[in-house]
């Protein structure tokens, strides 16, 4: 009897062995974002969290088909801040703002100095108040979030702040400018959740970021940036609707696309980003109703972040170094976010259209 229970369990174990591994649990896709936000914005995350993103990145990985190689990123691509009234792109001229110029026209910048007179402490029922808050947020995707962060730790430590001031990444990982156009969307659901966290509310809101992408764009300038144009519109009347009291949009491109590895973003769409920009503030200066007061806050350049890779450009020193950025090319390192977050802070702490509400003075 002790024999044939011996011979069977060695049938079995034999069996067992022969048979092929069991699979993994299923990815749980909704924890797998989450851990991806967190890793975007820079949080270390622990062991088993950190394996469990490693095993869903690759999972995810093998689902995508494997792209062909990237073409050659164009030469020759001249920074908007370099460009004259008089070159050309596309049929584009030069200048933030057009016709060569880096500073918004008189107009305009009356305009804007309107709307930055109301900027003030508001309490949380967005009434002034002497203890209230300025809320200053983030709106786009995982570069943004990645830089912003960057800055927000830098901000809060640099002795110019105001103290009425409270900054709020917004900005999240995967959720580009076409994933905020929903106005009951997932993002601006995480973005209510991360104001209500930080102890303020959407009424205490009143400037933003905002950096303009859109994921894989295809087809020429007139086709992906009018449609980044058009998804950007929707996402400032969302933010109009989801804060009331926001005043000015600082509005930003996206950085040195030349060493991408994928085609998430690659040049010549990482520098094109920038007339989807321009565009919109220029309809604005034009008084197209659809950017109207009643519809959207004020329209601004925040600091310009393209340079051709370590050719820079003219305007400041700013280069792309390779090691600026991770792996795929395209999401910064820690020196890159460390870049885009100096450029932020030195732009709000001393640009003449914006020092005002960060400084307090």
């Amino acid at each position: 009897m002790k024999t044939t229970l011996l011979l069977w369990t060695a049938l079995i174990l034999s069996a067992l062995a022969q048979q092929p591994a069991g699979k993994e649990e299923p990815i749980d896709w909704a924890r797998a974002q989450t851990l991806h936000q967190r890793a975007q914005r820079g949080e270390k995350l622990a062991p088993d969290d950190q394996a469990y993103y490693d095993r869903a990145k690759a999972a995810r990985a093998r689902q995508q088909p494997r792209p062909g190689p990237l073409p050659k990123p164009p030469e020759g691509l001249i920074p908007l801040t370099d460009m004259s009234a008089d070159a050309r792109y596309q049929g584009e001229d030069g200048g933030l703002y057009g016709g060569g110029k880096n500073t918004p026209p008189a107009e305009h910048e009356k305009t804007a100095r309107a709307a930055l007179a109301k900027v003030q402490p508001l309490d949380k029922s967005g009434q002034p108040s002497p203890d209230g808050r300025i809320v200053f947020v983030s709106i786009s995707m995982s570069n943004a979030t990645q830089e912003f962060s960057t800055f927000k730790r830098i901000a809060d430590a640099d002795a110019r702040k105001s103290s009425a001031l409270t900054i709020v990444d917004c900005a999240q990982g995967g959720q580009a400018m076409a994933e905020w156009v929903p106005r009951d969307g997932g993002p601006w659901k995480t973005a209510l959740q991360r104001i209500s966290a930080a102890g303020v509310t959407p009424e205490q809101v009143q400037v933003a970021w905002v950096k303009l992408a859109n994921k894989a764009p295809r087809g020429p300038l007139a086709d992906h940036g009018r449609k980044l144009e058009k998804d950007t519109e929707a996402v400032l009347h969302n933010a109009r609707a989801q804060f009331p009291n926001l005043r000015v949009v600082y509005l930003g491109s996206r950085i040195y696309g030349g060493y991408a590895t994928s085609a998430l973003n690659p040049e010549p769409y990482a520098y094109e980003s920038a007339f989807a920009a321009r565009w919109l503030i220029q309809r604005q200066m034009k008084g197209d109703a659809a950017l109207a007061p009643d519809k959207s806050p004020v329209l601004l350049w925040g600091p310009y972040l393209w340079a051709d890779g370590t050719h820079g450009r003219k305007t400041n020193p700013l280069i792309w170094e390779r090691s600026d950025f991770v792996q795929d090319g395209t999401h910064p390192s820690e020196s890159g976010r460390e870049k885009v977050a100096r450029l932020l802070l030195d732009f709000v702490s001393t640009d003449p259209l914006a020092s005002g509400w960060f400084t307090g003075k």
